[in-house]
């Protein structure tokens, strides 16, 4: 039997594939670990294969991504000064090789495909982790935190918080029948649970913040052009003032004692402190990829056993831009930033300068998120993770549409074109 095209790389027929194959992604990135290389070659292997069903598709406008291109290939040139050259050129090609799995995503599947294939994988996650139901200490303040099959709390609620965030603009801008509302109400029940239980202060306090800025995207609906930018304009000077006020009287510090915590308590600010200390030695190109969190090596060692990490393996600064200084150095850090930041005001503008469209305002909240946990958590610099995809996939659906001569895309070559401007 031969299957249709469309039914795999048509974002407007795909829902099923594309929601089957972004919810086996979801599960690869949460428990590649417990897993092992099953569940990551299954996330290949729904993805990379796309290719040769209509290869015009995916390398059309291939120089539109340049940026994530140029960062993948500065990833994997580190090998060359790299202090660990054989786990960073493994580590590198899985980077790449995630980064495409995303270009391939964003070339095939709808923001709503997404939202669904989340919904969905995430369900089953934090299903199997309700199962397990782990339990995890915190050597520091001694507290005890839900983290089910996650190896950290705050993996958890990363996972969950998700689960709320698609959840809301599911209903929000997505759904097309009563029947959306009650399949996806055990999700966000569930989503919902295991974010409280999981103490999560980072997660709770990040979806919270994001859930007012879709509102506030939202609202702009009511709003002509005109009066978008002008909102736009005076309410980004707003939050630039806010930002550098609430560094200046301590945010962080207000946020974590909600919880009955403090930065010093969790020990963040004397890792931040550890992390410039190493980047001081090689500042400009960094230790490489993946190079300092290897077993073996003083640093990495000594901090291990001052965490009381005692499978010397998954730590890390707790900061985006710490990390990656650490890294990849300068250089590293400013093609990261630029990312970051590219996707974040390309999907903001998008909903402020062009008629109003629920996509960018999805997307646009999705980076929102990111950017809050870059300053505390390291989520878009490493392969594997949902952070990355769901990142580098924003960046790419900002790329322009391309217009391929498949039996199926004829009768929607006038919208493609009108779309690519």
């Amino acid at each position: 039997m031969k299957i249709p095209k469309s039914l795999l790389i048509d974002p407007e027929k795909n829902t099923a594939y594309g929601g089957f194959a972004v919810a086996v992604s979801i599960w690869a990135f949460s428990y590649s670990t417990i897993f092992g290389q099953m569940v990551i070659l299954a996330y290949y292997a729904v993805w990379l294969p796309l290719v040769f069903v209509d290869y015009r598709r995916y390398l059309r406008h291939v120089s539109s991504a340049w940026l994530p291109l140029a960062f993948a290939a500065y990833v994997c040139f580190s090998i060359f000064w790299s202090a660990a050259p054989g786990i960073t050129a493994r580590t590198a090609i899985q980077y790449a090789s995630h980064i495409a799995c995303a270009y391939i995503a964003a070339r095939t599947v709808s923001v709503r495909t997404l939202t669904i294939g989340s919904l969905i994988g995430i369900f089953f996650v934090l299903l199997y982790s309700l199962k397990v139901g782990g339990y995890s200490q915190d050597t520091l303040d001694g507290s005890y935190n839900f983290v089910g099959a996650f190896a950290s709390k705050n993996q958890l609620g990363f996972v969950a918080s998700l689960g709320i965030y698609f959840y809301v603009v599911f209903l929000a801008f997505l759904r097309r029948d009563r029947f959306g509302l009650l399949w996806t109400a055990p999700i966000a029940l569930l989503s919902a649970y295991l974010l409280v239980a999981s103490h999560s202060a980072t997660s709770i306090a990040s979806i919270a913040a994001v859930l007012g800025f879709i509102v506030l995207l939202a609202a702009s609906k009511l709003l002509s052009l005109r009066y978008r930018r002008v909102v736009f304009v005076v309410g980004g000077g707003l939050i630039v003032v806010a930002i550098v006020a609430a560094l200046n009287v301590g945010l962080m510090d207000f946020v974590l004692g909600i919880f009955g915590k403090d930065s010093t308590l969790t020990g963040r600010t004397y890792l931040w402190e550890q992390g410039w200390n190493a980047i001081q030695r090689s500042p400009l190109l960094g230790v490489g990829y993946a190079a300092f969190w290897v077993q073996g090596f003083s640093e990495a060692e000594r901090l291990w056993n001052e965490f009381f990490i005692t499978a010397r393996a998954g730590f890390h600064f707790h900061n985006t831009y710490i990390e990656t200084l650490v890294e990849l150095g300068y250089v590293g850090a400013a093609l990261i930033s630029l990312i970051l930041l590219r996707t974040l005001l390309g999907h903001v503008t998008a909903v402020v300068f062009k008629p109003w469209r629920p996509e960018p305002v999805i997307l646009a909240g999705v980076m929102v998120l990111l950017l809050i946990r870059s300053f505390v958590e390291v989520d878009i610099l490493t392969p594997y993770v949902m952070g990355s995809f769901v990142m580098y996939y924003s960046y790419f659906k900002l790329a322009k549409v391309p217009v391929t001569h498949t039996r199926w895309a004829p009768a929607r070559m006038d919208e493609a074109r009108m779309a690519t401007g």
